[in-house]
């Protein structure tokens, strides 16, 4: 994101009606060069692109971003050192099977298979250790530490040393403790068994990928993912050549915690079955005895840094249950994650078909698919009710691929399934009346590399054909930028926005210790020739030049109700 370009990019993303950031930043970046080594070009940088925000009056909340764990491990987020500290051997990782790596692998690169290291021994291990190492790995140090102490002490203070940067910036409302935190294998109860999210490519079981990566060749199942869920494909020999993801002097370390060990023939056996279930005869869980203590120390030291900031927590979006009480930190944002899964598995669109993040059930029928997206949405706002002590929720990540059906909409220039796919998710978010941060906006996206990867950007260059128009290189623009309430004078009750008829309807309860009127976003995208605004009392004011109506809601009812028409 080059500084150069920066108001170029802000300013688009403000008109379109966006006024929060979710901004990235990664551990490797901060820390690369070795533990305690801080870039601070880099942490400069990071202040010059929230202070230009600010300029655009946009906020930020900081996310210390990851995917499974790293680029060495197929995603981004830790510094490659992290993987050498506990013994890996980086150049053998995506031959022994540890990891599927875009740069090892070369194009074309399978469609979602970044997805599939989660459980793979490189990102399954630093992810274990990272959160539960005193308990599954106690004999595994890092220059003398335990390595849990020595990996999240690192990780804090590297996003510390963001905070620092950061913390006179009045736009910086708060910081995310870590995106999509994994459990590595924390909780699995068969390690002779496949398991995980996604069943793409070959899917070793915990106990293959350890005896992969200490060189044992294995035959492994292979899935693809189909448009009625993943099929087993084969099986297939991987890791011929012998080779070990682990240094020459290193062992693998959940030999020396003992997992596996060899038998009196030499053949490798499993151990400890119950390893990752049961500490001290006590049944685990990820969320309650790893993620909850994280989050807690994370606040604690963040908020040392950078007093009174607001942070977020979430946990393994497929179980994205969370308990906090009254010791826990306050100040907290429930921020999970959702997406429509069938759309981002597959990169197809079909009115009549959708799919349970939760359960990984296929939805079928248009009405169907609307009524589970809002019912999955409210069960995260019942768990931010029911077991957070009724903290806010913010839709940390939603969005649809672009480059779905083969990238035809690039060479076409016909958006209208992912307008479709971008309008249901919106609607069930107004339907809970939800706030989210749209992923993603990538300011060099394009269509043969997308976001690297992926490609969920709603910008990009290559569908820029007017520079000096600040909707070109907008991908189904109709459906994000929607008039909205951006300020709302008491509680709000309902909001919905029918892309098809442009209408808008607000309904809300005030408060009457607000002074302030209620404000709605109006785009001229949807409003290029005025709108037609009714209201039930008080008095508005269409501010066309801000793309802004402004309401002064009556004193004589206790609801009022807001609705917008194109002129």
């Amino acid at each position: 994101f080059p500084l150069a370009e920066a108001d170029e990019h802000l300013s688009r993303i403000a008109h379109w009606g966006f006024n929060t950031l979710r901004l990235l930043v990664t551990w490797e970046a901060i820390e690369h060069a070795g533990p305690g080594q801080y870039d601070e070009a880099y942490l400069d940088y990071v202040r010059a692109v929230v202070e230009k925000a600010g300029q655009h009056g946009l906020s930020m909340f900081i996310d210390p971003h990851q995917d499974v764990w790293s680029r060495f491990s197929g995603g981004d987020g830790a510094p490659g050192w992290t993987l050498e500290a506990v013994g890996f051997d980086l150049a053998n990782l995506h031959e022994t099977g540890a990891a599927i790596v875009h740069q090892m692998h070369g194009d074309p690169f399978p469609r979602m298979i970044w997805p599939t290291n989660a459980t793979k021994l490189a990102c399954a291990t630093m992810f274990t250790l990272f959160f539960g190492g005193d308990d599954f790995a106690p004999t595994t140090r890092i220059e003398g530490e335990p390595a849990q102490e020595y990996l999240q002490c690192h990780y804090i203070e590297a996003v510390r040393q963001v905070a620092l940067r950061l913390r006179d910036l009045p736009n910086v409302v708060g910081y995310d403790t870590l995106n999509e935190p994994s459990c590595g294998w924390i909780g699995w109860r068969d390690l002779t068994a496949p398991g995980g999210e996604l069943r793409a490519g070959h899917c070793p079981t915990p106990l293959q990928s350890m005896l992969l990566g200490a060189g044992y060749p294995q035959r492994v199942e292979r899935w693809e993912t189909t448009l009625l869920g993943p099929k087993r494909r084969g099986r297939d020999l991987l890791n011929p050549r012998r080779l070990r993801a682990w240094a020459k002097d290193r062992e693998c370390i959940w030999r020396t915690n003992g997992v596996w060990d060899l038998d009196a023939q030499g053949e490798p056996l499993l151990v400890r079955t119950d390893h990752f279930t049961v500490v001290d005869g006590r049944q685990v869980d990820f969320a309650r005895d790893y993620y909850k203590p994280f989050a807690n120390r994370f606040a604690r030291e963040i908020r040392a840094a950078h007093p009174g900031t607001l942070v977020s927590v979430e946990s393994d979006p497929v179980l994205p249950r969370l308990d906090w009480g009254a010791e826990d930190a306050r100040g907290i944002v429930y921020a999970p994650h959702w997406y429509d899964g069938y759309v981002l598995y597959t990169k197809s669109y079909s009115p009549h078909l959708g799919a349970d993040m939760f359960t990984g059930k296929v939805v079928f029928g248009r009405g169907a698919v609307q009524r589970s997206f809002e019912a999955q949405l409210a069960r995260l706002t019942r768990i931010a009710q029911e077991n957070l002590g009724g903290v806010p929720v913010l839709i940390g990540e939603f969005g649809i691929p672009f480059d779905m059906g083969a990238k035809r909409a690039y060479r076409t220039g016909d958006f209208r399934a992912q307008r479709a796919a971008l309008d249901r998710t919106f609607c069930a978010l107004e339907a809970n009346l939800l706030s989210g941060t749209l992923w993603n906006y990538t300011a060099d996206n394009t269509n043969a590399r997308g976001d690297q990867d992926e490609d969920l950007s709603l910008f990009s260059r290559d569908q820029q054909r007017d520079p000096g128009n600040p909707d070109s290189g907008g991908r189904a623009l109709e459906a994000v930028v929607r008039p909205y309430a951006r300020a709302v004078a008491g509680e709000l009750l309902r909001m919905s926005f029918d892309l098809r008829a442009r209408e808008f309807v607000l309904e809300f309860r005030h408060d009457q210790r607000a002074t302030a009127p209620t404000e709605i976003f109006l785009p001229r995208l949807h409003y290029p020739h005025g709108a037609r605004v009714e209201v039930t009392d008080g008095t508005f004011e269409v501010r066309t030049a801000e793309q802004l109506l402004v309401y002064r809601h009556g004193g004589e009812r206790p609801t009022h109700v807001v609705k917008v028409r194109p002129g």
